[in-house]
């Protein structure tokens, strides 16, 4: 289970540095192979271990493709979709054209979301960030929008 916001940095040669601790989960689940594709909703990559990505992939081409949305759904995310392999160092090299598409620079944010993860620039992330939680805090919130969460 991936979670968490890492701040790492991306390289000259355009790789992130996997943190440690997830490092062990993508090589059981996946041997060090990973797709990065473009977020078709956020300005930012998603990045899959393999088996998790293939399960996405079965379900979008499994969209209608005489629906317009579908076609686009599918259109961004599996035409962006490249396979990366983990190095032995624990780095993961994002292609150039989806480094470009999610505005990345030096500063980056990994991001956990449980089976998958996303790669923002940083400071879009922060900005974004902010942005929900002015959202979620505002008085004008309906909260029967919001699930019930015990914590």
């Amino acid at each position: 289970m991936f979670r968490g916001a890492n701040s790492i940095n991306l390289d000259s040669k355009g790789r992130i540095a996997v943190p440690a601790k997830y490092r062990g989960a993508i090589v059981d689940s996946a041997r060090s192979h990973m797709v990065v594709t473009c977020d078709p909703y956020d300005n930012c990559l998603l990045i899959f271990p393999l088996e998790h990505w293939e399960a996405t992939e079965t379900d979008l081409q499994s969209l209608s493709n005489s629906k317009p949305l579908h076609r686009r759904l599918k259109r961004i995310m599996l035409a962006h979709a490249t396979e990366v392999d983990m190095d032995s160092s624990g780095r993961l090299l994002i292609p150039g054209v989806l480094r470009e598409r999610a505005n990345l620079n030096k500063e980056v944010m990994l991001i956990g979301q449980g089976k998958t993860f996303q790669l923002w620039n940083e400071a879009e992330w922060n900005r974004l960030t902010e942005e929900d939680l002015d959202v979620l805090s505002s008085d004008e919130l309906d909260s029967d929008e919001l699930p019930d969460l015990y914590y």
